[in-house]
């Protein structure tokens, strides 16, 4: 992450240039495109195109919450996402044309729509599409007979485009499952083969190892015995990532361990293609073979007895136990033992949905502040519509909807990016239309084509996936009347006002993340902390694993506030160097961490037990009043005890039995201790240095 002052013009150009690659799957944008242009289609052979239209754009709206997870999570969502479309819709059509209750309603919507967001993207998603379906049915409003028959439409739209996404959960129970086992062991794969220290590489695996525990633990989870096999590859892949970090920093018999590590990688990438195909692991067996006669020629048919040997042994137990498992062998007893234990991380359980509103319920929350704004501006913008009598003026009041985000960079990036794909829209739609012959099935191809690039391309370039919506809005409308040079002419002033309303309504009440990154950044050396404690108890295995988990979610979390941060105008550099330099010494803490819990689980007692576990409760204590320091903007106050009994410590091992887990052990508190001095250094220079710049006194605990 660099760090560097904040740009418009640099901010603008990165906005309209970044890419990433596509990420949605070809199948989910052929079932997400049928489930729009197949109602038109039927609604045109039937003569009922008006019916074919309200389905296809039920469906059309609700197509972002088609999101991967397990079926029943994907049910759940795209169900609660269809009601919503219904309900708005309903509304909409009966109190369109009373404007006291429709900027009433818009006012209700976009207040709760916009609270939505403490409970994730997906679920945001949900009280996003709300509001845009309150929006555009108000356009046109109607009796309550004719409302009920459109709101049903609507309704249907969503639920025929959540019966494509199921439709494979009988044949594929366990596809989303197996999927997400695979994207893990991908990166073990990726981590073993790499022979050098990548302090980058760690985090990215935690990220896919969270969301799988969320897949495989989670509420949503499916049952069945091939479950119980799926969560202990789970296990398995933490305890595997573990051994292969702690490899990482073994001093000598690097030859050794490069050429088992290449034996492991290629096991794991024949376990990936297993759990890809859901096909018998045959050739992973094989791989595996082929790995235990390397380990017994490697190290001497066992003869050899250090740490390598020891974290060899262990990885070479965890790929054997993987094998086996990835065969489904779900009635063996381990398989149920392990599943009974195993339960979803309390960093990861939800808690009520009630009392996470109630929480929220405060200026000081920023999902508060964003429903705030939401209400208003919704309101404002149709408004604005009616007054103006603007041509399409629900596109105002929609973009507005769709714009305006939580923080400060995404409302700007969305708003820009909405602006020019609409320009871009205006272009392709009118090149498109002019070559293609004028025939309403070639228009419906046309638009099919259009829908899958739409829903290809929004998670790589938001403003070429604009583009294309655009195109198929217009195309969508024409088949009601409207003609289609004046609807794209209409599309782009109503976007260009909708984003510029969305823009000023966040600069008039910000919510400025440089507020924010302080207690994000506690939060992160918390759960180091927490995790250093959990790990002062050896024998107790499960809470290493809850608070290992906590890391992952405080330090993704912490380094999403870095990177909106970062795109804010007017954010301190200094706040930014200390944000970052916390966040990349949190990371070399965290493989600290791992590298010692791999060490207690492979080995039964350890040398001077107590005197280490002293140490580390010492260290973890030491974070603790670290992340009170930052949170208060103090300096921390100087720790000279736990290097010197880091000495101390080093010095009765030095008189331990068993030489090689001593040494090590060794080695880790150094770092440790080193580690946590990095910190408090970082912490301490915050607040001196921000004294410096406005000459005032630093505040001392």
């Amino acid at each position: 992450m660099s760090t560097r002052a904040y740009s418009l013009s640099a901010s603008v150009l990165q906005s309209l240039t970044a890419t990433k690659r596509p990420d949605v799957p070809v199948w989910v944008v052929i079932r997400n495109t049928a489930a729009v242009v197949l109602p038109l289609a039927v609604g045109m052979l039937t003569g009922h195109g008006e019916a074919g239209l309200a389905i296809g754009a039920g469906a059309l709206d609700t197509m972002f919450s088609d999101q991967p997870g397990p079926y029943r999570q994907r049910l759940q969502q795209l169900l609660l996402a269809s009601l919503a479309a219904g309900l708005a819709s309903l509304c909409g059509f009966l109190v369109g044309g009373n404007l006291p209750l429709i900027l009433t309603a818009t006012a209700a919507f976009g207040f709760f729509g916009g609270l939505l967001v403490v409970f994730g993207v997906d679920i945001a998603r949900v009280g996003m599409t709300s509001m845009i379906l309150l929006v555009i049915t108000a356009a046109t409003p109607t009796t309550l007979a004719d409302a009920l028959i459109g709101a049903a439409l609507i309704f249907a739209g969503g639920l025929l485009l959540t019966l494509f996404s199921v439709a494979a959960w009988p044949l594929q129970r366990y596809g989303p499952e197996r999927h997400a086992l695979a994207t893990v062991y991908r990166g073990l794969a990726t981590l073993a083969r790499d022979n050098k220290q990548n302090e980058e590489e760690v985090p990215a695996l935690a990220d896919a190892m969270t969301m799988l525990q969320q897949t495989l633990l989670g509420r949503h989870r499916a049952h069945g015995r091939a479950m119980e096999a799926f969560a202990v590859l789970l296990e398995l892949a933490e305890r595997m990532r573990l051994e292969l970090v702690a490899m990482a920093e073994l001093h000598g018999a690097a030859s050794i361990l490069a050429m088992f590590r290449a034996d492991a990688a290629r096991v794991l990438t024949a376990l990936v293609a297993a759990l890809e195909s859901g096909d018998s692991p045959e050739q992973a067996a094989r791989a595996l073979q082929t790995l235990q006669a390397s380990e017994r020629a490697l190290l001497d048919n066992h003869s050899r007895s250090d740490s390598v040997a020891a974290h060899i042994h262990a990885l070479s137990g965890q790929l054997a136990a993987a094998v086996r498992n990835a065969n489904w062998a779900g009635a063996s007893g381990e398989q149920r033992a392990a599943a009974a234990e195993t339960r979803l991380p309390s960093a990861l359980r939800g808690t009520s949905a009630l009392a996470t509103l109630r929480a929220n319920l405060t200026t000081h929350s920023v999902a508060f502040r964003h429903a705030l704004r939401c209400a208003v501006c919704l309101s404002i913008a149709l408004l604005v519509s009616r007054l103006w009598h603007l041509p399409h003026g629900y596109w105002l009041p929609m973009t507005v909807a769709i714009v305006l985000r939580s923080d400060f960079a995404a409302t700007l990036n969305f708003g820009l990016l909405r602006v020019a794909g609409t320009i871009l829209g205006l272009v392709l739609t009118t090149a498109l239309l002019y070559v293609t012959p004028h025939d309403p099935w070639a228009h419906l191809a046309l638009m099919a084509v259009l829908c899958m690039a739409f829903r290809y391309l929004a998670t790589a370039h938001y403003g070429i996936a604009v583009a294309t919506l655009t195109g198929t809005v217009v195309i969508l409308l024409s088949f009601e009347g409207v003609n289609s040079d004046t609807a794209v002419m209409d599309r782009v002033l109503n976007t260009v006002l909708g984003s510029g309303m969305a823009l000023l309504a966040y600069v008039i009440w910000p919510t400025w993340e440089r507020k924010r990154a302080r207690p994000a950044l506690s939060d992160m050396l918390d759960a180091y902390a927490d995790y250093l404690h959990a790990l002062a108890r050896p024998e107790q295995r499960h809470p290493h694993r809850e608070t290992r988990t906590a890391v992952r979610t405080a330090r993704t979390n912490a380094q999403a506030s870095i990177d909106r941060m970062q795109a804010e105008p007017a954010t301190p550099l200094i706040l930014l160097e200390l944000a970052n330099a916390l966040f990349l010494n949190g990371n070399r803490l965290a493989r600290t961490g791992m590298t010692l819990e791999a060490l207690l689980h492979d080995c039964d007692s350890l040398p001077e037990q107590v005197e280490v576990t002293h140490f580390v409760e010492r260290a973890a204590s030491q974070l603790h009043a670290l992340a009170v320091a930052l949170r208060n903007n103090q300096v921390s106050g100087p720790a000279p005890e736990l290097r010197q009994l880091q000495r101390s410590l080093a010095t009765l091992l030095a008189m331990a039995d068993d030489r090689p887990r001593a040494e090590q052990l060794v080695r880790i508190s150094d770092r440790l201790v080193d580690n946590i001095d990095t910190l408090a250094h970082v912490v301490s220079r915050g607040p001196l240095e921000a004294a410096a710049a406005q000459g005032e006194r630093p505040v001392h605990p």
